[in-house]
């Protein structure tokens, strides 16, 4: 048996523990692979839950949707109220934490079973305060039990066949584009939104692009930056499109993961 059949085996094993469970799916390819996996796989009772909101991509919505009218999953959407929550709009260093209570405490009223994100192996390294939210709901990591990370997933992806999600970056949502302690509105997520759309239309082949909101003003931040007049020309349309929205095109930058992220601010209101 192979690593990839070894991964599926012990993945299942850890949802199989539970007679039903609800997999938490942002749109992204971890939690994508998780709800493919349960729902193809585990003898549990598998529901897909997923969230509506200003700071969630369209397309990570319409992903959503369509692999749960192709899988045949069992989706329900909500709208986990987090841009009703002061704390979470208010854009501290643990926002994620404020997200992830308002989403899990949602889907604990609404699902039947145990609830289970899709975090992996690799999270476990990086700052994440909405393990402590999740923690609090009693949310199951079965990628983490399992002993799988991002590379594991993405090897999943391929081995069933699901060549959008393999290809798929990293997908964080549209609030991590804003800089600790800068409010979260819905004006600046529809901004980012419309702004990382015309990006990809201008820029295709780019795995990844981000529009930050940063208090010097706006950065488009890219994996790799042009050079020359392919510059010029993206600097005087951001400049253009920045101002249509009434923001200042504050430059280009080199892609940085968690580059919006401060550890120490000031929070403004």
């Amino acid at each position: 048996m192979n690593g990839r059949l070894d991964h599926q085996a012990a993945l299942v094993a850890v949802l199989d523990r539970h007679p039903a469970i609800a997999v938490a799916a942002s749109g992204g390819v971890d939690s994508m692979v998780l709800a493919y996996v349960a729902h193809r796989f585990s003898r549990a009772d598998v529901s897909v839950m997923h969230a509506v909101s200003p700071a969630v991509p369209l397309l990570a919505t319409q992903r959503v949707r369509e692999h749960a009218h192709r899988h045949g999953w069992n989706l329900r959407l909500l709208d986990a109220g987090e841009m009703a929550d002061p704390d979470y709009l208010a854009n501290p260093v643990d926002r994620c934490f404020h997200c992830k209570k308002n989403l899990y405490g949602r889907m604990a009223a609404l699902a039947g079973g145990t609830l289970a994100s899709g975090t992996n192996l690799d999270d476990l390294a990086d700052f994440r305060p909405g393990l402590e939210a999740a923690k609090n709901h009693g949310v199951v990591h079965p990628y983490v039990e399992a002993g799988l990370a991002k590379a594991d997933i993405y090897a999943l992806a391929q081995r069933y066949g699901l060549d959008d999600l393999a290809a798929l970056p990293a997908q964080p949502c549209l609030s991590s584009r804003i800089e600790t302690g800068i409010a979260v509105d819905r004006a600046a997520l529809h901004f980012i939104e419309r702004a990382e759309a015309a990006m990809a239309e201008r820029l295709p082949g780019r795995r990844t692009l981000r529009c930050r909101i940063t208090a010097e003003g706006v950065y488009l931040a890219l994996d790799a930056l042009p050079e020359g007049a392919e510059r010029e020309s993206l600097e005087a349309w951001a400049r253009e499109f920045c101002a249509r929205f009434g923001r200042e095109f504050a430059g280009l930058r080199p892609y940085r993961q968690g580059a919006a992220f401060l550890r120490e601010v000031k929070v403004h209101p």
